[in-house]
């Protein structure tokens, strides 16, 4: 006899093997306070439907408190006059600020 794992969808109740299984995780949503993880039929995927030209934003206040904000990119356009060229000067997350050399600081490079 044999053990057959099998795996059940979060959304229909429909069994599968987990090759037939994605993971969509709920990162924000009203009545959660905490990421949550779903297990849906990759034939279940196609039901959700990405809104398009969204640009997704991490908010930090100064206290430290973090929120992810999803704007249109119209709207968020509409922030500056000159948003592309806003968002080409702004500095990296990673990395130097722009405009700074490497060097030790005392002028010898």
């Amino acid at each position: 006899m044999a053990v057959v794992p099998m795996k059940m969808s979060d959304l229909s109740g429909e069994l599968g093997k987990d090759a037939d299984f994605a993971t969509v995780v709920v990162r924000q949503h009203p009545k959660l306070d905490q990421p949550k993880a779903l297990d849906v039929m990759t034939t279940e995927v196609e039901q959700f439907k990405a809104i398009g030209d969204l640009v997704m934003l991490e908010i930090t206040t100064p206290d430290g408190t973090k929120q992810d904000v999803a704007m249109r990119l119209a709207d968020f356009n509409k922030l500056a006059p000159n948003m592309d060229e806003v968002l080409q000067n702004a500095r990296g997350t990673r990395g130097r600020v722009p405009g700074t050399r490497v060097g030790n600081g005392n002028g010898n490079g």
